[in-house]
């Protein structure tokens, strides 16, 4: 959870209010497909669920910083450093304005690649 101190009090941040940017962040980006489960225990917890927006990401808050990784399907035929690239900056740049609290990492991982 971030933290921040000011005169009027104390706000604080969850780390599900960061997932929810990034995934929507993420699904408005050009070449992505979809989300893909970090694991196997994901995949049958997001059987149950009716809304898995948050599928696929990571966040890990400390010391007022935030690390994301983010599970992604990719389009057929895209160019993977590049929507990676793009992706990362995306994240970073849409997560440090809505918090104000600084991004330290974005790692994107590619689990698949769809043919549609």
């Amino acid at each position: 959870m971030l933290r921040l101190d000011n005169e009027y009090g104390v706000i604080l941040v969850d780390e599900n209010v960061i997932s929810n940017i990034v995934s929507i962040v993420a699904n408005s980006c050009f070449g992505i497909s979809g989300m893909a489960a970090k694991n196997v225990t994901e995949e049958i917890r997001d059987m149950f669920k009716v809304n898995s927006g948050e599928k696929g990401i990571s966040v890990k808050c400390a010391n007022n910083s935030i690390d994301i990784d983010i599970h992604i399907m990719v389009v057929y035929g895209i160019n993977i450093p590049a929507i990676t690239d793009s992706i990362i900056h995306k994240i970073s740049y849409s997560v440090e304005q809505a918090t104000g609290f600084p991004v330290n990492s974005v790692n994107v991982f590619i689990d698949a690649v769809s043919t549609k």
